[in-house]
Formats: C-alpha cells, structure tokens, sequence
C-alpha cells in the first residue's frame, strides 16, 4: 500500500502545483524582487501548500489502510499533523503578509509545543562513548524545541535559489528513509517517503527556471517536517546515533551556523538578513544559478552518504569521519569566505606552518 500513497502523493503534487499557483496571485501570496533576491519579476509564493496537501492525501490513503487491517498506529501521527497544520498556517499568512520574526517563532513554538506535549516526542537521555548514559532531565523538552526550531528555520534560511531548498530537503528525507529502513523504523520510513516525493514533484516547477516558490509555506513545513522525523528515527540512542541527523542535514545546519558566526564578527544581529549565504557565495564565485543548485546538492548528497557510512563505523571509525568532515567543511566555508572574506584560521595557519 505504500507505493499507492507515494504515487498518489507524487502525481497530487504535480496536479495541485498550478492550482496553488493560481491562488498565489488571486490571494497577492507574491515574491517582489529586491537587493538581496536572484529574481527579476514578482513570483507566486504559496507552493508549500501544494507539497503540504499532496503530503495529507499520501498519508490518508496510507493510513486508511493500515487502520483497516488493524496495523494502524496514530500515536505520534494526529500530534504531527496538528504541528504541521500550525507550521503550514504560519508560512501561508507570512507568504501573504509578511509577518514579524517574533510572529513566525510563536508559531514554530506552538508547533514544537504540540511535538513534545501532545506526541510525546522528545530528547530524553543519550549514551556517551566511554562515559554512559546522560540523561536530560528537565533539559529535555527545551533541548527538542530548541532542535526543532533550529531545523525549521535552518531549511527556510537556505531558501534563497530557485528548486534549492526543496531539492536539499528531498535529499535529507529520502536518506532519513534509507536510515529507518537499516533501523527497521517502518513509520519514519513511510512517512519521509512519502513527503520526499510530494516534494520531488513540486520540484517540477520550483527548479531554475521556476515557476512558483515554495515560500515559507513550504521552507517551515520542510524543515519542521525533518526535524521530527530525525527526532522520530535518532531519539534515546547513542551519542555516534545521534550525529547522524546532523550530518544528513549538514548544508542548512552550517549554512546557518557560519551565518551566525559571520553576524557576530560583523557586530550585527545574528537575525539580520544579508547576502553571503551559501548560494550567495557561490554565485558571486561565478557560478551559474542552475549550477550553483547543483553543487549544493552535490554536497548535499555527500552528507547523506557520510551520515550512512557513519551509522556503520565503530566509534573511532565515526570519531575519525567527523573529524574529517569538520576539517573539509572548514576548508570548504574558508575558501569560498561563507564566515566573511577574511575568517581563515586553518588557512593561515596552514599557510604559516608551511613557511
């Protein structure tokens, strides 16, 4: 029955694309062009809600089933949905709006808050190599509301290319899929799934040139989606385990990052937006708009693929490859100046011990 939701999620997709780009321009749910965006003309925004619904009608046709044949467990999925009703009425008013930052973070809280409280999903203890088991306590509802929202706005601040976010995002989630098939996790398996290819649909019209943004419609609703699922597959595990979501979505969560470093050494506000993101690096490099999607999907990729070999790896195995990933992804970030054109500790120091 899973092949039934993930083709209906896929074709739905497809069909209810133009539809939501219709009422994009009917309700002024519309992308002006400005200093810090690639695009010249006005762009419908609302396109979330298209991989929003082909999502709901996957998931329905998949449980319909499995609550016929009695093998049906909601525990978690009505808690999910109610955060992701929240989440995608957030982005549409934003998408229509504009609405404060402070207002978008009431409504990933309430989101988040509903995660915890009412799904029960939450970081409760981890086990360290070579020291045991800590276990969170009270730490453990702010430490996964502190990840959600970390996640959530981690996917929407990548956001800036035509097809980026929602590519990275599928990305994340068909390698979140593959992990829960090693981890025999069948409802994260299913749902990532299912939620990657209404993506993978949208992407039909969102790639360069786009037809229709995803908008924060769709940018919150992807990243609170994978920041639960990666809560879902990795929670209550080991230290090396719970690395592993990290990795998958290494391309936000250092884009993000570096951001905030490049803020603090600029004496800006860490909330203030510019123009020196990833994709914005890359393109003042001379990349092209299509090839700069590419790339980052490429390193994208190389996350996802480093997040499974980590899962195999002994521990000095995966203390090995973090390092190496921590060491590339400095030289990388320093290269191309994502932390500012003159953060280069490794270089320079390289530079000086070569000497």
């Amino acid at each position: 029955m899973i092949y039934v939701s993930l083709i209906a999620a896929f074709v739905a997709s497809i069909l209810l694309t133009p539809l939501v780009k219709r009422l994009a321009f009917r309700i002024g749910a519309v992308d002006a062009p400005n200093y810090r965006k690639v695009h010249a003309r006005i762009m419908p925004r609302l396109g979330g809600l298209a991989i929003f619904l082909a999502f709901i009608i996957g998931v329905t046709i998949l449980y319909s089933y499995l609550i016929h044949t009695k093998n049906g467990n909601s525990d978690y999925l009505i808690a999910i949905i109610i955060g992701a009703c929240i989440i995608v009425a957030t982005g549409v008013v934003d998408d229509m709006r504009e609405i404060s930052a402070k207002a978008k973070m009431v409504g990933q809280l309430g989101a988040a808050l509903i995660i915890v409280f009412v799904g029960g999903i939450q970081i409760d203890m981890v086990n360290l190599p070579f020291l045991g088991t800590l276990d969170f306590g009270l730490l453990s509802i702010p430490l996964t509301i502190i990840w959600i929202v970390g996640i959530t706005n981690a996917v929407n601040l990548i956001d800036g290319l035509d097809g980026l976010a929602a590519g990275v995002s599928t990305i994340a989630l068909i390698t979140l899929a593959v992990m829960a098939f090693i981890m025999s996790n069948m409802f994260v398996l299913a749902i990532a799934a299912i939620l990657a290819v209404a993506s993978l649909g949208f992407l039909f019209y969102n790639f360069h040139p786009a037809k229709i943004f995803m908008g924060d419609t769709g940018a919150l609703f992807l990243g609170f989606m994978i920041s639960v699922l990666a809560l879902l597959g990795f929670k209550n595990v080991t230290f090396v385990s719970l690395i592993i979501p990290i990795i998958i979505l290494g391309v936000p969560i250092s884009d993000t990052f570096f951001a905030i470093v490049r803020r603090v050494r600029m004496k800006k506000k860490w909330s203030d937006p510019d123009k020196s993101h990833l994709h914005h690096r890359l393109l003042d490099m001379g990349f092209t708009h299509r090839q700069t999607v590419l790339l980052i999907y490429g390193i994208a990729v190389m996350f996802g693929l480093a997040a499974i070999i980590f899962s195999m790896a002994k521990v000095w195995g995966a203390i090995l490859l973090v390092a190496v990933i921590l060491t590339a992804v400095e030289i990388f970030v320093e290269i191309i100046g994502l932390a500012g054109k003159n953060y280069k500790p490794l270089l320079n120091f390289v530079r000086s011990f070569s000497k």
